[in-house]
């Protein structure tokens, strides 16, 4: 059974940098991604990194946030530098199984950007 525990959300102000993990339990992964939404829209995906270390980011974090995976582990870390309040959102991890190729999602974890 999949099993993933995210932390490391909180209250940050502009300008300021928080790192969020989760860790990955029950199966080997393919693809580990952050993605994050904000009510009322819909989630959208930050960045992805997948088992042979190909990245994607969303314009919008581009140069300021990294994706990392410890595979041993099965962790995946998104670093977020120069935090925006537009940043301000609830980010999930979400991964792919290596074989079946089903998604995953963790429960969310409150970023806010503020002064």
């Amino acid at each position: 059974q999949v099993q993933l525990v995210e932390s490391g959300g909180g209250l940050v102000q502009p300008g300021g940098s928080l790192r969020l993990s989760c860790a990955a339990s029950g199966s080997l992964f393919s693809v580990m991604a952050w993605y994050r939404q904000v009510p009322g829209n819909q989630r959208e995906l930050v960045a992805s990194l997948t088992a042979n270390d190909i990245t994607y980011y969303v314009d919008a974090v581009k140069d300021r946030f990294t994706i990392s995976r410890d595979n041993a582990k099965n962790t995946v870390t998104l670093q977020m530098n120069s935090l925006k309040p537009e940043d301000t959102a609830t980010y999930y991890c979400k991964v792919v199984t290596l074989f079946s190729l089903k998604d995953y999602w963790g429960k969310g974890t409150l970023v806010t950007v503020s002064s």
